[in-house]
């Protein structure tokens, strides 16, 4: 028996190998969707309060995924559904920049959204489940700032590189006298991500740990069994309610600055934003932002890591949310030097990546341990996400009722909620470990 255990490690992939570019692939699909579209639809020439609305809407698979999650425990193995999800969701986007130049594209583009999104949320189970079969407690912890950085650093290239692109393309084609220049630019862009997914897909069908045995249900009646099972035990798990509540608002406030915040910057000054152009943003918001939000999700990482899940909580809460304070500074003073915009947005995306590790944490160590830990962790991921939806499709018509400035004050009421929970969050200290750990404890 030992010696078995001594080949499974020996053959064991490290997780560097393969924990970066699975959350790179995580995130490509999530941020074409939740924020390279929200661009997309303002270039366009769609109003804030209907493109939040859509991408809101487009939101949905990832708050669905306990409907179609407990399915990935039932047949072949999570490495599978990630392969064949980056493939299909690489598909979606290709054919998405092909369909631009159709008449009345805007059905044909939400329709591919609407598939990639599918196809991401599926991967997040998946990809989610090997991350947490696959790794010991303290791997988990020690690796969850780099899977958030490389989930984010998805987040540089959508929003910096590809948002870049797509104003230096649409300038050249402008130039070239090219009819509709934006969407010739949008085509490339959205094409360019579809291909860098079908390269990954290939890349994780060889590096990538089966995350679990191959599984194959009998019947509809075993398979309607175990989804049972997976309902029943999740709201057996001790302080589920409680956890899923907080786990609902821990992101209320930011759910409705990821959506309005990339508009504002963009918007006309006469309206009350930043107008700056797709290059600026690509540069100011989408690179140096999203490097002070990876080297905050490496530090909270390592911060949670010292200091334990449940004292760092109430920390975590509060340094997501405060640095969204940068925003209402800018909403009120409307500054036009690029060094000070600059060290706004890195400021509040630092908070945000730093808070945000707190909660992936939770689910992990708190929510998912047990049988069926890749349903129960969509289950929670779900309710987050839902708890990012719900905020994120009002706060357009929100923010056209206050105005920029008083928004961004409005955000950050809305976290007082989870911060006071915070500080009543029951922490068991991750005592149920992965199946992997449990199987080893049994030999």
């Amino acid at each position: 028996m030992t010696g078995t255990c001594s080949t499974e490690q020996a053959k064991r992939r490290h997780p560097a190998a393969w924990v970066p570019t699975l959350y790179f692939a995580e995130g490509l699909p999530f941020y074409a969707v939740n924020y390279l579209a929200l661009y997309f639809f303002q270039d366009m020439g769609a109003k804030n309060s209907l493109t939040t609305m859509v991408i809101s809407l487009l939101a949905i698979p990832w708050t669905l995924k306990p409907i179609w999650s407990p399915m990935l425990e039932m047949y072949k193995t999570k490495k599978f559904f990630v392969v064949l999800t980056q493939f299909a969701g690489g598909l979606s986007l290709v054919l998405l920049g092909l369909l631009l130049n159709l008449p009345d594209s805007f059905r044909y583009t939400v329709a591919m959204l609407a598939v990639l999104g599918f196809c991401s949320a599926t991967h997040d189970i998946a990809a989610d489940g090997i991350y947490i079969a696959d790794l010991t407690p303290k791997e988990q912890a020690a690796y969850v700032g780099w899977q958030g950085a490389f989930y984010n650093l998805a987040r540089i290239f959508c929003m910096g590189g590809l948002l870049w692109l797509v104003g230096v393309f649409g300038e050249k084609f402008a130039r070239a006298h090219l009819a509709a220049p934006l969407v010739h630019a949008w085509m490339l862009v959205f094409a360019a991500v579809g291909l860098m997914l079908f390269a990954l897909s290939l890349y994780h069908a060889w590096m990538l740990p089966a995350g679990g045995d191959e599984r194959k249900s009998e019947s509809i009646a075993q398979m309607a069994t175990t989804f049972w099972d997976v309902v029943v035990s999740f709201f057996k798990k001790p302080n589920v309610l409680f956890l899923l509540l907080f786990i609902f608002l821990y992101r209320t406030g930011e759910g409705q600055v990821i959506k309005v915040g990339p508009l504002f910057l963009r918007a006309l000054r006469s309206s009350g934003g930043l107008e700056l152009s797709s290059k600026e943003v690509g540069v100011i918001y989408g690179v140096f932002g999203n490097a002070a939000f990876i080297l905050g999700s490496v530090l909270g990482g390592y911060f949670i890591a010292w200091l334990g899940l449940k004292r760092a909580l109430p920390w975590l809460v509060l340094i997501l949310n405060l640095p969204m304070m940068a925003y209402w500074y800018l909403s009120v003073a409307l500054p036009t030097n690029p060094v000070l915009i600059t060290a706004a947005m890195s400021t509040e995306m630092f908070g945000y990546g730093f808070g945000f590790v707190g909660v992936i944490l939770l689910m992990m160590q708190e929510i998912a341990p047990g049988r069926y830990q890749t349903a129960h962790y969509a289950f929670a991921n779900a309710l987050m996400n839902l708890g990012v939806i719900l905020p994120g499709a009002v706060s357009g018509w929100i923010q056209s009722k206050l105005g920029y400035t008083h928004f961004f004050i409005w955000v950050i009421l809305a976290a007082i909620p989870a911060l006071i929970l915070s500080r009543f969050i029951p922490i068991r200290g991750g005592a149920q470990t992965p199946s992997r750990i449990a199987a080893a404890q049994e030999l």
